[in-house]
């Protein structure tokens, strides 16, 4: 009974940045890590950034580093995922993801990004 919502998603010229939220609601007890993911059509789920609750502890695909910054609200159970000098290859559905101490995980619904170039 957990809903991961995302929002901020949309179009901007490379160079740009948006920032991509992520609201936890629902039958939240205990989150051992909070994640963004991305994926385009006809590939395989792509692991962005990951914030864990211990720590905390932040770890960044190559392809982001030093472009994107995760964070989280702790009191509102949400996670954040700003994104700077977005390139065309950024492009993609944004999930978020959200792992709890059981290891029960769940999957946002994704929201769309996409860069012009």
């Amino acid at each position: 009974q957990v809903e991961l919502v995302e929002s901020g998603g949309g179009s901007v010229q490379a160079g740009g940045s948006l920032r991509l939220s992520c609201v936890g609601s629902g039958n939240i007890y205990s989150i051992n890590e909070m994640a963004w993911y991305r994926q385009v059509p006809g590939k395989q789920r792509e692991f962005v950034a990951r914030i864990t609750t211990s720590g905390p502890r932040i770890t960044y695909a190559d392809s982001v580093q030093g472009r994107f910054t995760i964070s989280r609200d702790y009191a509102k159970d949400t996670v954040y995922l700003q994104m700077n000098n977005l390139k065309p290859e950024d492009t993609a559905v944004y999930y978020c993801h959200l792992r709890m101490a059981t290891n029960w995980r769940y999957w946002g619904q994704g929201t769309q990004v996409t860069v012009s170039s």
